[in-house]
């Protein structure tokens, strides 16, 4: 572009316009970066190898992009009256991955009362349900006694023979009708469960 009716001059010497060219200059922003056109000048005897645009070039513009949140530019002297930027549309893309119904049951069911400890990240918490989801043989679900697994039984045996432990010494206190209520309820759960199994 040929530029006419302007002079320039640098220390006192009159400079030689050749033309003139634009240039998009983008200014980086986590919001959203900022593109601006500036216009060049070259001259016939003046020769620069490099341009520098800091925040002197922001300041003169009204360019605020690093002590605010929100970008905006004013126009000439007037600072108080600021002008927002237009905010970029991005779109959001969804990917849907693929779940295992299964492991949304565990979820769902087995450790729907578990406390997980708020320290451990979002993908530390999905490996330890990975982790639980692959070895869930080795606990009982819901629809099995808390004793389902063989193997690792522990043998107890109650005995009312003679001599009696020094527990058993003591004089029998009377209970009420609800403790005891409650007492056969327990032992019937327990039964349940198959913590207490008959012998023989």
């Amino acid at each position: 572009m040929s530029i006419e009716g302007n002079k320039f001059s640098s220390a006192s010497q009159d400079m030689h316009q050749l033309g003139i060219f634009e240039e998009a200059i983008i200014s980086r922003h986590p919001a959203g970066s900022i593109t601006s056109k500036a216009e060049f000048v070259v001259m016939n005897n003046c020769i620069s190898q490099h341009f520098i645009l800091g925040n002197d070039y922001l300041n003169i513009y009204g360019i605020d992009i690093n002590k605010h949140k929100d970008r905006y530019f004013t126009i000439g002297e007037i600072k108080r009256q600021i002008f927002a930027f237009p905010l970029e549309k991005r779109e959001i893309t969804v990917i849907r991955q693929v779940k295992n119904v299964n492991k949304e049951i565990l979820v769902s069911d087995q450790l729907s009362e578990a406390q997980i400890s708020t320290k451990l990240e979002l993908e530390m918490k999905e490996e330890l349900i990975d982790i639980l989801f692959q070895y869930r043989e080795v606990y009982s679900s819901d629809n099995e006694p808390l004793a389902a697994i063989k193997g690792n039984e522990v043998d107890t045996i109650l005995s009312v023979e003679r001599p009696y432990p020094p527990v058993l010494r003591r004089s029998a206190y009377p209970a009420s009708g609800r403790a005891r209520e409650a007492l056969e309820s327990h032992i019937n759960e327990l039964m349940k469960l198959v913590f207490l199994r008959n012998v023989g």
